[in-house]
């Protein structure tokens, strides 16, 4: 007589309608901001590649606390950063500013088209960089900056430029600059803080509120200027904590080098 096999499990063919919601709000604010591009509103677009971030960043949470995290939500979500935050800021700074380089020759509009095409072609490397690192990566840093904080560098520019009045063709020189420098940190092997493993306590130390209510009040004041400056400081924070942990790695082969040397009593 055969033994009784159980039937296999048919294939689940829903997707959870929550995250991806935040996903596609993401996906739609991106494609906004290459609409927006198109028809000259720079502004519009950067406000909406932040949209995007903000969305971004609320997707993967709602996942979690409702337990709805799927590998199609991982996917889709991927796809939607490349949007969001590959092309859309590539095709927002080349209609702003690099495409006016072509003004000076066919060579420079070639610079300036290719200065926007790094930037995708590394988010896009950024990206699938990061997928293949899910749950080997240290969860505390990022390796390269994350596509959303290179995109913020370039939109906040674009924005704060727009509020003061300075135009594409006044930061034509800049811009290029700019753009290599966000898509090449963002394939680098320089670490930033990834805000995503702190202290397991919900408590934080005093000092944070005002801080916050100081920051709040600021991006009242100027939330362009203030966007940029965070960004600028971010960016920053990069190389410098990459510099201190190898200057700290160092110290401790060094250490580990002095205590291991035969006949030498330790110091003092």
């Amino acid at each position: 007589m055969d033994p009784i096999t159980a039937p296999s499990p048919k294939p689940h063919r829903g997707i959870y309608l929550l995250p991806n919601l935040f996903t596609t709000g993401a996906l739609f604010s991106g494609f906004y901001a290459v609409l927006a591009a198109f028809a000259g509103n720079f502004s519009q677009a950067a406000v909406a590649v932040f949209v995007a971030a903000i969305l971004d960043s609320l997707d993967g949470r709602v996942a979690r606390l409702t337990n709805t995290q799927s590998e199609f939500g991982v996917q889709y979500d991927s796809l939607s950063d490349m949007c969001s935050f590959g092309l859309a800021p590539a095709v927002v700074m080349y209609a702003w500013s690099l495409s006016t380089l072509k003004a000076y020759g066919p060579m420079w509009g070639k610079i300036g088209f290719s200065a926007a095409f790094v930037y995708a072609a590394c988010a896009a490397l950024r990206l699938a960089r990061f997928n293949t690192q899910v749950g080997v990566a240290d969860k505390r840093y990022f390796q390269g900056l994350a596509s959303p904080a290179a995109a913020g560098l370039l939109m906040s520019f674009v924005w704060v430029a727009s509020e003061y009045g300075i135009d594409g063709t006044m930061a034509q020189f800049v811009a290029p600059i700019l753009t290599v420098l966000a898509g090449a940190l963002m394939v680098s092997r320089v670490r930033y803080w990834s805000f995503k493993s702190g202290s397991k306590s919900d408590k934080v130390p005093f000092a944070i509120i005002p801080l916050a209510v100081l920051i709040l009040v600021a991006l009242y004041v100027d939330t362009a200027l203030v966007l940029f400056a965070i960004a600028v400081l971010y960016v920053i924070s990069g190389p410098i904590l990459t510099l201190w942990g190898r200057r700290a790695a160092r110290g401790r082969r060094d250490g580990r080098g002095e205590e291991s040397r035969p006949g030498e009593s330790p110091p003092p």
